[in-house]
């Protein structure tokens, strides 16, 4: 019971973070899964389908207040469902630690990217040129990493412009369905999971969701951006340094 009760204290907190920044979810539990001796593709594995759970409450909260672009999600659902199909089974194959620095690099640029737009101004603007491979790359990368989908899709929608709150609600949004579209993958080509640890994070998450999707909209914008991108460079770093 007691390491029922970490996992969902854990899985509370990483959706609280996730719901709120759009993302950290999966680099969160991911690392908790490692450290006790998971294999990467199993871990990755526990964790989408646990997200299943999360990333649909989340979802549903983030429409209820009124934090979802239906622009930015139907173009990034069909390419990250695709994806994180094809992550997981390469990650079902083959090593995944290959992936992680370059994963590291590009993410600790973005967060850059974000702190300096926090202290710059630009007109907002909703971008929509090249969502699709922005999508489809953001859940290959989820789907190999055990995380990265919000890292990768709302960081990149932030710094290119668009609107924090509806960049950060229809990340959740989608993330969803490549929670989804990873864990059928998952369970097709590896089988069996530890269902202690997906329950605890699940049931952690849905609690921790609808309190991320508040503090997205009732967040200050200047220090959200420069918290996000702080936290993007130290996950983004450790992830590199343990790579």
């Amino acid at each position: 019971m007691t390491e029922f009760l970490i996992y969902v204290a854990v899985g509370f907190i990483a959706q609280l973070i996730d719901g709120a920044l759009g993302m950290a979810f999966g680099v969160t539990a991911t690392s908790l899964l490692l450290s006790v001796g998971v294999a990467p593709a199993a871990a990755s594995a526990t964790v989408h389908i646990a997200e299943c759970v999360t990333s649909g409450v989340s979802g549903v909260s983030h429409h209820a207040f009124g934090n979802i672009s239906p622009t930015l999600f139907r173009a990034l659902v069909l390419p990250g469902m695709l994806g994180a199909a094809i992550g997981a089974f390469l990650l079902s194959s083959f090593p995944s630690e290959v992936f992680r620095p370059i994963i590291a690099c590009y993410l600790v640029i973005m967060g850059l990217v974000i702190i300096i737009k926090a202290f710059t101004t630009f007109p907002p603007r909703t971008v929509t040129r090249h969502l699709a491979p922005l999508g489809f790359f953001g859940g290959f990368f989820d789907a190999v990493g055990g995380g990265g989908w919000g890292p990768i899709v709302a960081s990149n929608l932030i710094a290119r412009g668009n609107a924090i709150r509806t960049a950060i609600g229809s990340t959740n949004a989608v993330e969803f369905f490549v929670a989804l579209s990873a864990s059928v993958t998952f369970v097709l080509t590896l089988g069996t999971f530890d269902w202690r640890i997906i329950l605890g994070l699940a049931a952690g998450g849905a609690i921790g969701a609808p309190l991320g999707a508040w503090a997205c909209k009732h967040i200050p914008v200047k220090p959200f951006m420069i918290f996000v991108g702080c936290l993007i460079i130290v996950l983004s770093l450790r992830t590199l340094l343990t790579a």
